[in-house]
């Protein structure tokens, strides 16, 4: 797994850290029950404060990406990687319907959003 800080991220370095992990568990990099590094190794290999790597550990647990082990770590959590797909699907789902509720408040046509969405793609790759 190879989690990339970007000081020139507006995010949070805790989001960053968890968005990696969780786009991880989602692409099946990390399968269910796979030890995560810990809390200790991970924030020494990235060369971020400890307790920005628990609070990072902490909302995956709350979102059920993962699961920890008081003595033994953190895993992958057992539920589905496809429950947490859906999940993200969703969201995007909702992101995409903001944007086409936008658009067409600006007067632009669907293969108009379409395009913008296409560059968008292309500009990120």
């Amino acid at each position: 797994m190879n989690i990339i800080i970007s000081n020139s991220d507006p995010r949070p370095i805790y989001e960053q850290v968890g968005e990696a992990i969780r786009a991880a568990v989602i692409s099946g990099e990390l399968g269910p029950g796979e030890a995560l590094p810990s809390i200790r190794g991970l924030a020494k290999d990235l060369r971020i404060s400890v307790i920005t790597t628990k609070r990072a550990f902490e909302e995956l647990e709350r979102e059920g990406y993962i699961s920890t082990v008081p003595g033994k770590g953190s895993f992958v959590a057992e539920t589905g990687t496809g429950l947490l797909r859906e999940r993200r699907l969703s969201e995007i789902e909702e992101h995409l319907q903001t944007a086409l509720t936008l658009g067409r408040s600006c007067g632009l046509e669907g293969p108009e959003i379409e395009k913008m969405l296409k560059n968008l793609y292309e500009e990120d790759i």
